[in-house]
């Protein structure tokens, strides 16, 4: 769970963040191509992967639009880009979160962090959700309904969980970015609703309830299921 893999094209800012990431306890390794780094992440899937968007010969949307065909890594997007456009376009994509260059090393191991809890079920912890047709299960990270199931990336599943937990009850979205993105709330991030639309779609594949998942405008998110059990 310490493993990070950071793809960027610039040496100079991989080295410094190699070391200051190995005295914070993680193990890093640095990738300095889009197509060595989808290779890369594709062979270690218990990584959190650091990805530049601006890559030389494969940029980091088409890395991460062929991570998430088949994959489910947490990736963290790192841009220079200050354009609200491709911070969303990068969540649309399937990205867990983001963080725009210059920022504090601080910041970015508090984030990282974030990313790794959302991935951690200890046995102690390991139970199977319930609510309506979805079956949550913890220990496996999965979700099904029936006997199709879906794969959610990191921030979906604990968007999903939070949800399950207080079926038809409104959630707050200040509650659900502490909750599920591991920072403060503010007004103009669209973060959290990006990975509502997506986690949206995704209830709909599985077993056609994506309109069940409701923006309460101004206050949050409601998951309209009739019942709730653990197990």
């Amino acid at each position: 769970m310490n493993e990070i893999l950071l793809i960027d094209d610039d040496h100079e800012l991989c080295s410094s963040l190699t070391d200051y990431l190995t005295k914070h306890g993680f193990q890093v390794e640095a990738v300095h191509e889009g197509r060595l780094g989808l290779e890369a992440a594709r062979n270690c899937p218990d990584a959190v992967v650091l990805l530049d968007l601006m890559l030389p010969d494969l940029d980091g949307f088409e890395v991460l639009r062929q991570l998430r065909k088949d994959s489910a890594i947490r990736v963290m997007l790192l841009t220079a880009r200050g354009d609200d456009v491709d911070k969303i376009l990068g969540l649309e994509v399937g990205a867990d979160d983001y963080i725009t260059k210059p920022f504090n090393p601080r910041e970015l191991v508090a984030r990282i962090r974030a990313i790794v809890r959302r991935g951690a079920v200890t046995p102690a912890n390991a139970r199977v959700l319930r609510a309506g047709p979805l079956e949550l299960d913890m220990n496996a990270r999965r979700i099904s309904a029936g006997k199709e199931t879906i794969q959610l990336t990191g921030v979906e599943f604990s968007l999903l969980e939070t949800l399950m937990q207080a079926p038809n009850e409104i959630v707050g979205r200040e509650s659900l970015t502490d909750t599920v993105l591991g920072r403060k709330f503010y007004q103009f991030d669209r973060s959290l609703d990006m990975h509502v639309c997506r986690l949206r779609r995704k209830l709909d594949k599985l077993c056609g309830i994506g309109n069940q998942l409701r923006t309460i405008r101004g206050v949050g998110y409601q998951l309209e299921i009739a019942e709730r059990k653990t197990a």
